[in-house]
């Protein structure tokens, strides 16, 4: 389960997971996306903030979040991952492979850093 929010301002997107990821969380946040993107063209940044990754609810689950990251990974400019985790830094180096967007990993403390980040050209 996962909680968001968007910053239209910023034209940032706050993702929260809350619990394990649910197919419901992608085809809501699907439905919330994808109409500013095609207003705007593009988001300027997605933050994923969590104290620990917290897996998906079942195989249906990390499907559907592999398909939203696929069809939305060209939209997003920058991807911050705000975590004290490990998985922060591996899933900055992994995910930066197969993802068009620019991914940087901070501290739970670093938010103003992260979203500074993003906003900077």
């Amino acid at each position: 389960m996962i909680e968001y929010n968007f910053d239209r301002k910023t034209s940032i997107l706050h993702i929260r997971p809350i619990g394990p990821f649910a197919q419901d969380d992608f085809a809501n946040l699907t439905e919330e996306v994808d109409p500013l993107i095609v207003k705007s063209g593009s988001l300027s940044g997605l933050i994923l903030e969590f104290k620990k990754f917290p897996g998906w609810e079942d195989l249906g689950a990390a499907i559907r979040h592999f398909r939203f990251v696929r069809d939305h990974h060209k939209k997003i400019r920058k991807v911050a991952i705000v975590t004290d985790s490990p998985i922060g830094t591996m899933a900055e180096h992994v995910t930066s492979h197969f993802v068009s967007a620019q991914i940087r990993h901070f501290d739970s403390d670093q938010m103003a850093l992260a979203e500074q980040w993003i906003v900077e050209s």
